[in-house]
């Protein structure tokens, strides 16, 4: 396997794992219950592109920078990572917190429903575990289209999911499960940056 093939599939799997139980998922299924499915998918596809852009740049700007020095940003922003999603995982669920996009869809223009769901998702990323992992991924492999390009196709393969089959997503998934094996993760990458410090 290629490490450009290696760098897109660790980035749709980490990102896939990491956004199906996190407030993607939730806030798309609350917008699908507002808005029509297409504005919601291409608003919220903007937002994913625009995160997926800054969070690449900002990786591929820590490749310039020695490599151990690299190591430590890309241990730090997994271990962040690791620390939000294992706090979610073991936290308890609030009450109606799983039922909360049950609403009903009204009538609105499509650019208004594209603006609000770009506005919601893109505010919603910011900081957010998938950030880091594409932040962090793009660092480790130096392969910044891979990565931007398995991260945005896992992020819209959850909003795809939330927009198509709607609460029935949820009822399928464990989602507590989700956050902790990607916590997990999130955990591996961190140990083996540091070892790559350690190691040299």
């Amino acid at each position: 396997m290629s490490a450009t093939m290696l760098a897109f599939i660790s980035a749709f799997v980490l990102v896939l794992a990491v956004e199906l139980p996190d407030k993607t998922l939730v806030a798309t299924l609350v917008l699908t219950t507002r808005f029509r499915g297409w504005p919601v998918l291409a608003g919220v596809g903007a937002a994913f592109a625009v995160q997926c852009t800054i969070a690449v740049l900002f990786g591929h700007a820590l490749t310039m920078l020695p490599a151990d020095v690299v190591a430590a940003v890309v241990a730090t922003l997994f271990g962040i990572g690791a620390v939000m999603l294992l706090r979610a995982g073991f936290a308890r669920t609030r009450d109606g917190e799983e039922d909360a996009w049950r609403s009903g869809a009204g009538p609105v223009s499509f650019l208004r429903a594209t603006l609000t769901s770009f506005g919601v998702l893109f505010a919603a990323e910011w900081g957010d575990a998938s950030q880091l992992a594409t932040a962090g991924l793009t660092a480790r492999y130096g392969y910044p289209l891979a990565v931007a390009t398995g991260s945005f196709l896992a992020l819209i393969t959850v909003a795809g999911l939330a927009v198509f089959i709607g609460h029935k997503v949820r009822s399928r998934i464990r989602p507590r499960l989700l956050q902790r094996i990607a916590g997990f993760a999130f955990a591996g990458f961190t140990l083996l940056a540091l070892w790559s410090i350690w190691g040299a």
